[in-house]
This record gives C-alpha cells, sequence and structure tokens, in this order.
C-alpha cells in the first residue's frame, strides 16, 4: 500500500516474444495460454503455468502477474510452485490427467491451503481453475476442491473455471498477506461474483467474473453468443456498481468501463471476433482485452468474462 491506496497485482498480457524479453525479476508468475499443457516450470526463476487453450497456428499470449519493484522470493511446496514478494504471492498447481480427480484435487487444495498458512498470506482473493473434458470432470473436481475448503475452514474465493483443450487439471491463484477480501453477492442473484480486497485505508481492488447461468438465462440466449455477452456485462455492472457495495457496507463502486485486463471465454472459436469487437464496444480503449477459445461448463454457455478495477 502506498499513498493510502492498494496497488493490486499488475496484470498485463504480452505475446511470447515480448515475455521472453521481460525481465525476470520483474515478474511474480504468468500463464501461458499454449498450444502445449503441462505442469507448473520455473522460467527465469519464476513460476509459470501453461494452459493448453490455444489451437495450431494460434497466437500464445502470457498472462504476467508482475512485482512493484519488492524483492520476490519463489519456492515449491508439495508440487506447488510459487513465488511472492512481502506483499502478494501468486502459486500454481497441476493435478494432470484423471477423469476422477476428486482427491487429487483435494490434496492440491490441501496443499496450496497449507502454503498460504505457512508463509502468511491468509487472503486467498482469486483463484483460476482450468479443466481438461470440463464437462465430464468437473463434478468430481467440485467435490474434491469443496472438501479441500471445508477441511481448512475456509469460503471458496472468486473463481473462474474453463476447460482447456488437454493437460488434465491445472490451477493458480492469488494471495495477499494483510488485506480483507471481501466476497460480493449479485443483487440479481445471476453468475457473476466478484471479490473486493480491502486495504485499511484507500481504494479497494476489484477481481470480477460471469456468465450467463440458469436454464431460463441461457434459454433466453441459447446460441446467441451476443445475446449472452450482453446478460453477463450487465450482470457484472450491478454487482460492482455503488448501489451494490453499499449493501455489502463498502463505499465506492464501479462501472465496466473501470475495468482494466479483461479475459474473455468464448466456446465457439467462430464467435471470437464478434466478441472481441463488442467488448471493445462496451470497454474503456485503455483496457486490455484478450478473447481465448475454451470450454465453459454448461453446452449452453457461450461466453465468460472477467476484468480487474481499478
Amino acid at each position: 500500500m502506498r499513498n493510502n491506496v492498494i496497488v493490486r497485482p499488475p496484470c498485463a498480457f504480452q505475446s511470447a516474444d515480448d515475455f521472453a524479453e521481460l525481465a525476470s525479476d520483474s515478474v511474480l508468475g504468468a500463464v501461458r495460454y499454449s498450444t502445449t499443457p503441462g505442469p507448473p516450470r520455473w522460467e527465469g526463476g519464476r513460476p509459470v503455468l501453461p494452459l493448453h487453450v490455444v489451437r495450431p497456428g494460434g497466437r500464445e499470449v502470457v498472462e504476467v502477474w508482475s512485482t512493484e519493484g519488492r524483492p520476490v522470493r519463489a519456492g515449491q511446496h508439495e508440487g506447488l510452485l510459487y513465488a511472492h514478494d512481502g506483499e502478494l504471492l501468486f502459486g500454481a498447481g497441476w493435478i494432470g490427467p484423471s477423469v476422477h480427480c476428486g482427491e487429487a484435487a483435494r490434496r492440491a487444495y490441501a496443499a496450496a491451503f497449507e502454503l498460504v498458512e505457512r508463509l502468511g498470506y491468509r487472503t486467498v482473493f482469486r483463484v483460476w481453475n482450468a479443466v481438461d473434458g470440463i464437462a465430464e470432470v468437473h463434478a468430481d473436481f467440485h467435490e474434491g476442491r469443496g472438501r479441500a475448503l471445508a477441511e481448512a475452514g475456509r469460503a471458496m474465493p472468486t473463481s473462474t473455471d474453463v476447460g482447456v483443450l488437454s493437460g488434465g487439471v491445472a490451477f493458480y491463484f492469488l494471495a495477499h498477506r494483510a488485506h480483507v477480501a471481501v466476497r460480493l453477492e449479485n443483487p440479481l442473484g445471476a453468475s457473476a461474483q466478484a471479490t473486493l480486497l480491502v486495504p485499511e485505508t484507500g481504494r479497494g481492488a476489484l477481481y470480477v467474473s460471469g456468465g450467463v447461468s440458469g436454464l431460463d438465462r441461457v434459454a433466453a440466449g441459447r446460441g446467441d453468443v451476443g445475446r449472452q455477452l450482453q446478460v453477463a456485462l450487465a450482470d457484472i455492472a450491478a454487482l460492482i456498481g455503488a448501489d451494490n457495495l453499499v449493501r455489502h457496507g463498502v463505499g465506492g463502486g464501479w462501472a465496466l468501463d473501470d475495468l482494466r485486463s479483461v479475459k474473455v471465454c468464448v466456446s465457439r472459436p467462430e464467435d471470437v471476433p464478434v466478441v472481441t469487437r463488442l467488448c471493445r464496444e462496451e470497454f474503456s480503449r485503455r483496457a486490455e482485452v484478450v478473447v481465448f477459445t475454451a470450454d465453459l461448463r454448461h453446452p449452453d454457455l457461450l461466453v465468460e468474462v472477467e476484468g480487474m478495477a481499478p
């Protein structure tokens, strides 16, 4: 925290070539959206998680979480690779290919909770899960993750679960040493979810994701990615707006135009151009917007959106 304002973990999307030229001492951790899967690995002494979401001929993008001039320590714990800078922790794990992955998911998440407790980063405020064969595996994975949460006495932070083309199950997470995480509930009862990372003073940092949920909502936009995107964005706007933050006892509020580092997953490759165009119309020109193809949790779900503010 500087000048009484929280410094959120800087996140940027870079090409593979630009990432290769980036000084490793500025990187806390990274995710490669790539043509190949695998467990997290060390690149320049920092943890990097490859996820297979890019088809042959596609462009690899690297999601880079940076540190702001603080010394970084890195390590390994029960298969997890991690790095931290005294305020923030980036961790990545890999469960591997398995149809019945519940117990492996429980162990992996338990190891993550052991790690944050041991290092003193108790506020786990954002988690991403990448699941090969998500329609078949997700229920088993969800059950195992739920057992780990219950055993650790934790509630699930804001999370995103998407499918990958191969590679089993992988996940990565962010945790903070001091700030409190407030889970925001959607006033519309929709699937959009958010976590507000609150400092002692100053404005917090927001992490939000959402898609179309419920059979009625899916039916309303069945087959229509533009309509589903409109519904998802309306849900997110209601979730992060000032009225909803007041309901949660916190001030401020955001609009879609405030979101940065926007990541969008679509289930059909042919929808990438139209979703990219629509997102460029909805979000600020200052926002980085990347659109990937990924399997989503329901066969009728065509799009999910996530972003960060400020």
